[in-house]
């Protein structure tokens, strides 16, 4: 089915909230938060907003002392990971209003809205820590990477060729592989990178840099929670949509985005960090593939991996109480970075 862009101005727009339907709907893009038909959305919302912080507020002055003190392994292995993490926030911000206009829940926009906002501070984060950490010609070099390592151009183009067909061709299973190529990228395209920095972190080293990466994935969990959300109300309401045919090509952008990250993660720690061999990196994505997958109801791709090999990386991730699971709400709280107070949800 081929989708219309939502209309800015819409006179004849339906303020019925069971009406409302996450694509396809006639809406008014008036948002009134007290007139909803997903609640779940305006909880995330303000759960998005409570989260708010500052990446200045971080100290990196150590961690520019430390930087210079890594072994070359583990210096190229966190500019890579920097350079990384750039181009994929920065396509985030660039990406998500493609999908919101696409959308037509106010509630669910606000979120995007959000998250757009969330993705350009961590940008900012990263040209933070690049500016306090590293000399300006390693700079340079970082903000290029992703143009010249031949495991970092694959990855991401992976990613961008999905949303560009998207762009190209909005028709809803494109929507549903755009929605898929989010979800894989917040849920499974970041962890080697977030886990090599809580191993630094486990030794002493790069300390603020952790706390920028704390915060930072506390933010992709609820970017995670918001598109199992969307992938959800989609497929409740236009079940036609996920045939047998989409589902495996689904599954299969998991399998090709696992043998990426595991690819990756082996290329950038090559069993030289302390607590993450190869045969922990791949059983650690796998591990979280299936965790992914389980939570928009598709079959595993890895039933024979069921323990979690690296539950220190939760423990030393964990803020205080972080939210792992929005939609089942196993934790309630959540922090206001302004001030460290932790409000319930």
């Amino acid at each position: 089915m081929e989708l219309t862009k939502k209309k800015l101005f819409n006179e004849r727009g339906d303020r019925d909230w069971g009406k409302r339907r996450m694509i396809g709907g006639n809406t008014t893009n008036l948002i009134e938060l007290n007139n909803v038909k997903y609640e779940w959305a305006t909880k995330m919302y303000r759960t998005m907003m409570n989260n708010f912080w500052i990446p200045e507020e971080i100290s990196l002055a150590q961690d520019a002392k430390d930087y210079k003190n890594l072994s070359n392994e583990e210096r190229q292995s966190y500019d890579k990971i920097i350079s990384f993490l750039i181009f994929l926030d920065s396509l985030q911000t660039a990406n998500l209003p493609n999908i919101n206009e696409y959308i037509t829940a106010p509630e669910v926009n606000l979120c995007l809205t959000v998250q757009t906002f969330q993705e350009a501070v961590h940008s900012q984060s990263y040209s933070y820590i690049l500016d306090s950490v590293c000399p300006a010609e390693v700079r340079d070099r970082i903000y290029n990477e992703w143009r010249e390592d031949e495991h970092l151009l694959k990855r991401n183009r992976f990613i961008t060729d999905l949303y560009e067909q998207f762009i190209a061709e909005p028709t809803d299973r494109n929507l549903l592989k755009t929605i898929m190529a989010n979800y894989i990228l917040e849920g499974i395209y970041f962890y080697s990178g977030f886990s090599f920095f809580y191993a630094l972190g486990r030794q002493g080293k790069m300390l603020g840099t952790v706390s920028e990466i704390k915060y930072i994935q506390r933010d992709e969990l609820t970017h995670l929670a918001l598109f199992q959300g969307i992938f959800r109300e989609i497929h409740r309401e236009n079940p036609e949509i996920l045939d047998l045919a989409l589902i495996e090509e689904l599954r299969d952008m998991m399998r090709t985005a696992v043998e990426h990250e595991i690819s990756w993660g082996q290329y950038i720690t090559a069993n030289r960090i302390p607590g993450l061999t190869n045969e922990i990196v791949e059983n650690y994505i796998q591990f979280l593939s299936n965790e992914r997958l389980r939570k928009i109801n598709l079959a595993i791709l890895y039933p024979d991996v069921v323990e979690h090999p690296l539950k220190w990386v939760e423990s030393f991730s964990n803020m205080n109480g972080m939210k792992t699971d929005f939609f089942e709400q196993k934790v309630t709280n959540y922090s206001k970075s302004t001030n460290l107070n932790w409000d319930e949800l």
